[in-house]
C-alpha cells in the first residue's frame, strides 16, 4: 500500500514569512517549513471561538509554528501552497468576519462545525446557548455553502441520565432544525479507555459516571439515526468506530473529506494536481490517508497548527486539555500579548 511521503520543505524568512528561493539569499537565521496543501485548524483547539485574530495574522505573514504536544518539538508551517483550511469549531461566530478575507486571497474553506446538546449536563460548560449555535449553523452555511460545512455531533456519551433514547432525543431536536443547512452528519464516541486524559478530566470535574456506549447502544443509536435520517436525506458517518454500522446506513467517517475536497472545489488546479483525480484516485486516495491519526480514520493528510492547552471550552470530556488551570494559563499570557498587538508564530509559546 502506498503511503504518505510527507509535505514539501521551503526556507523562510521569520521575520515576514518569504519563501527563499535564491541560494544567494540565505542567511544563518532562516528557518525549515513544511509546505502543506490542507491546514486543519484545529483538532487540537478551537481557533475560530478563541484565537481567530492570531490565525488571520499568521496568514498574512504566510506562515506559523506549530509545537508536537510530546516531544515540545517546534515545526514551522509555511501557507505558500495552501488551498485549503479546514477548521474545526463550537463557536465559529467571532470568526465569521474573517471569511471574506480568506475567500479573497484565494482559499478554500471546510468547518466541520461541532453542535452538540449537553446543555441539561454541564459537559461543556462554555459553549454557547443552543440557540444561539444554530444561528451561527445558518449563517455559516449561507456564506460557505452546504457543502463545505459539516455538522458533527461529537462525541455521543452514555450514562445514568444520558441513555441512547435521550441521545437520539437531542440529535433529532438538533437535525430538525438544520439539516438542509448542511449534506453530512458526523458523529463519533467517546473513547475513554484509550485516553487516559479525558478519565482523569471526567472524573476531575465530578463526571465519574460517564462511559463508552455498549455494542447493543451502539446499535440501538445507529437504527435511530436511520430513521430520523428517512427526513433529512443527510450522508451520515460514523468518525474512528470500528464497529461497521454500514448496514444502518452509516458509513466510515473521513472528517476532511478526498470526495467533498473534489466536490467543492474542482477549479483549484493546484488542489486538484494534489488530489490526482485523473491519475488513479483510487490509489492516490490511499497515499493521502493521514498517518497522523488513528488507523481508523480516513481523512486526507492535513497538517494541524493548533496547541494543546488552549481551548476555554472546557469541555468536561476534551483529551485536549490537561487542566483548566493551563488553560486559563496559556490564554492569560496570549491575551496579554495580543492586547499590545503582538502574535507570536505559534498560539502561545
Amino acid at each position: 500500500m502506498a503511503r504518505w511521503k510527507g509535505w514539501e520543505h521551503t526556507r523562510i524568512d521569520p521575520s515576514s514569512g518569504a519563501v527563499i528561493t535564491a541560494p544567494d539569499e540565505l542567511s544563518p537565521g532562516d528557518i525549515d517549513a513544511i509546505t502543506p496543501v490542507i491546514v486543519s485548524a484545529s483538532r487540537s483547539t478551537d481557533i475560530p471561538a478563541f484565537y481567530g485574530d492570531w490565525f488571520m495574522d499568521r496568514v498574512r505573514k504566510g506562515y506559523a509554528v506549530w509545537a508536537n504536544p510530546f516531544s515540545g518539538q517546534a515545526q514551522a508551517v509555511s501557507f505558500e501552497k495552501t488551498r485549503v483550511f479546514t477548521f474545526w469549531s463550537k463557536n465559529p461566530r467571532p470568526f465569521l468576519p474573517a471569511l471574506d478575507e480568506l475567500s479573497r486571497e484565494g482559499y478554500g474553506i471546510l468547518f466541520l462545525y461541532t453542535v452538540n446538546d449537553y446543555e441539561d449536563y454541564g459537559l461543556e460548560p462554555a459553549v454557547p446557548p443552543l440557540d444561539e449555535r444554530i444561528r451561527t449553523f445558518h449563517e455559516l452555511s449561507s456564506r460557505i455553502g452546504p457543502g463545505r460545512l459539516t455538522w458533527r455531533y461529537d462525541p455521543i456519551l452514555i450514562s445514568d441520565h444520558i441513555t441512547p433514547g435521550r441521545i437520539l432525543e437531542k440529535i433529532q431536536g438538533i437535525g430538525d432544525r438544520i439539516h438542509a443547512l448542511t449534506r453530512r452528519l458526523v458523529i463519533s464516541f467517546i473513547d475513554i479507555s484509550r485516553y487516559p486524559r479525558v478519565k482523569r478530566n471526567l472524573a476531575a470535574a465530578g463526571f465519574s459516571g460517564i462511559r463508552e456506549p455498549a455494542a447493543d447502544e451502539v446499535t440501538a443509536i445507529a437504527e435511530g439515526l436511520a430513521e430520523l435520517n428517512k427526513s433529512w436525506g443527510l450522508e451520515i458517518q460514523v468518525c474512528g468506530e470500528k464497529t461497521d454500522l454500514s448496514s444502518r446506513g452509516i458509513q466510515k467517517a473521513a472528517c476532511i473529506s478526498y470526495d467533498i475536497l473534489l466536490r467543492e472545489f474542482p477549479d483549484d488546479r493546484l488542489l486538484m494536481d494534489f488530489l490526482s483525480p485523473g491519475n488513479d484516485p483510487a490509489r492516490r486516495r490511499r497515499e493521502l490517508k493521514d498517518p497522523g491519526q488513528r488507523n481508523r480514520c480516513g481523512c486526507v493528510v492535513s497538517k494541524d497548527i493548533g496547541h494543546y492547552s488552549t481551548c476555554l471550552h472546557n469541555c468536561r470530556y476534551c483529551y485536549a486539555n490537561a487542566s483548566r488551570a493551563a488553560v486559563e494559563k496559556n490564554y492569560q499570557r496570549y491575551c496579554s500579548n495580543r492586547d499590545k498587538g503582538i502574535f507570536l508564530p505559534a498560539i502561545v509559546e
